[in-house]
């Protein structure tokens, strides 16, 4: 189970990797997890602990699905209990991926403060709101969908023809991969 951001989502999903004693990252672990072809593959440093011929993770760093990767951690294997599984103590490699997240919000295209500033006055009123009335709360929410999808799709049409803007900035810009950022202009393109 992975951490993720609501704004960036799987573009930045982050785990507990496993580093082994070379310093590369072991292959993913499938695991059967019953009848079917399906299998459930991790990189998480759980699956290491060199039981079912998996190699013994040397260490574990923070990992993002983006690439990135924080320092490495030894895993004091001889004063874990049992499987050591509870008694890893990963609050380190979560805070390197939390600032690894707000690395990656400063580097994304900034918001206007007034904007910003009316988007937090507006979430807070709509959470008050859904407890007060929450009938209004919903129909303001639709309100809100309607506005957005209009001018989702507004500003898709102005990127796509803006022949200039290679995915791969996009994609920086808003703090996600280019097939996130392709994808996120589609679905404003798509009619509703």
């Amino acid at each position: 189970m992975g951490w993720t951001s609501e704004e960036f989502g799987e573009s930045h999903e982050g785990i507990v990797g496993a580093v082994l004693a070379d310093g590369s990252e072991p292959k993913p672990a499938s695991f059967d997890v019953g009848s079917g072809a399906d299998l459930y593959e991790t990189c998480e440093w759980w699956a290491y602990d060199g039981r079912m011929s998996r190699p013994r993770a040397a260490a574990v760093r923070a990992s993002c699905a983006c690439g990135w990767r924080g320092p490495s951690v030894p895993v004091p294997w001889a004063e874990l209990d049992g499987d050591g599984l509870e008694d890893l103590d990963v609050s380190g490699p979560h805070r390197d991926w939390a600032e690894h997240i707000r690395a990656v919000e400063r580097r994304t295209i900034p918001l206007p403060d007034d904007l910003a500033e009316l988007l937090h006055t507006l979430e807070d009123r709509l959470v008050a709101l859904a407890d007060d009335a929450p009938a209004a709360a919903l129909r303001a929410v639709a309100a809100l969908d309607r506005l957005t999808r209009r001018v989702g799709r507004e500003a898709a049409c102005t990127i796509e023809e803006d022949d200039d803007l290679p995915w791969q900035a996009l994609g920086r810009a808003l703090g996600i991969d280019a097939d996130r950022a392709r994808s996120l202009v589609s679905r404003y393109l798509l009619p509703h």
